[in-house]
């Protein structure tokens, strides 16, 4: 029993990463109706900048919880910059043009981020400190949760929350589901689109450098490829729930983290990636538009 809810804390620590990576890939899908494949290497450029804004930080000896959070701000608005540099480069040109152009300009910025970060940094792999502390309460269920994965469901559930409330409730987030619903139409009302789907790439590129600093701070390491895998399956647990969907992202998101932990545990580490893609295919057979397709006819 002990060793099933291990997996099953080891499914949600996962699906809680791939769903604040795949909450990017569904806005901006909701928003302007294509994928942005450069959004993995955000997960990657938040990891690193939130490496080195610890590593100073550690010197003037700040307590942990201070160099997580003041990493995690820096790694957000950093990362939330070349997001919105990724929007302007390589999309907004290209928004009025067919959709295959758009697409391989954010191909083209995925490789170009990928070996940027190589030559600024290393081909190797980093080590990364353990900048969640340990918690007493935590110690009898060592074997079941660590610290850092209790902080990634924690952290996870309340970004997601307030993500969900700010769309709802706000004038930004009315402003963003009417821009998902018909762009002309927002644009006659008054709603600046432009600011409107950067603020979108800000959000996602924050969002997924949050989930960066913890995964990476959980791992122990990075290096310039870790956006990749994770970007491909954060976009694999938004196509799982219906892309264009919020709430079908966060369920496929924990779906695929789950599915991936027991297939590991039972079965085998070596078919974790097989058993993950056989999920989405068989899903999509049987229900094409994802587990809540239907809210992707109303998007964001």
């Amino acid at each position: 029993m002990e060793y099933f809810f291990a997996l099953l804390f080891s499914g949600l620590t996962k699906g809680a990463i791939y769903a604040l990576i795949a909450l990017g890939y569904t806005m901006v899908y909701g928003i302007i109706g294509l994928i942005n494949f450069a959004h993995g290497e955000m997960y990657m450029i938040g990891a690193f900048t939130a490496l080195i804004v610890s590593s100073v930080l550690s010197i003037y000896g700040l307590p942990l919880p201070a160099i997580l959070l003041l990493a995690g701000l820096a790694a957000a608005i950093w990362t939330g910059a070349y997001g919105y540099t990724v929007e302007r480069l390589a999309y907004r040109p290209l928004r009025d043009a067919s959709r295959l152009a758009p697409l391989i300009s954010a191909i083209g910025m995925s490789i170009f981020l990928q070996n940027y970060v190589l030559l600024a940094q290393t081909p190797d792999f980093v080590s990364f400190p353990r900048l969640v502390p340990e918690f007493a309460f935590l110690e009898p269920y060592s074997a079941i949760i660590t610290s850092s994965g209790l902080m990634i469901l924690v952290v996870s559930t309340l970004v997601m929350a307030t993500l969900t409330l700010v769309i709802k409730f706000t004038r930004t987030g009315k402003a963003m589901r009417a821009t998902a619903q018909d762009r002309k139409m927002a644009l006659l009302v008054g709603i600046n689109v432009d600011r409107i789907i950067s603020l979108t790439f800000v959000t996602g590129s924050a969002l997924a450098a949050i989930g960066g600093l913890l995964i990476a701070s959980h791992n122990g390491q990075i290096n310039f490829a870790i956006g990749f895998i994770a970007g491909i399956k954060a976009f694999t647990a938004a196509v799982l729930g219906g892309i264009g969907s919020i709430p079908g992202a966060v369920l496929g998101s924990y779906v695929l983290g789950l599915t991936e932990a027991f297939a590991t545990g039972y079965v085998s580490s070596d078919y974790e990636d097989v058993f993950a893609f056989s999920l989405l295919v068989l899903i999509l057979i049987f229900r094409p538009a994802g587990l809540l397709g239907k809210a992707a006819a109303e998007k964001v």
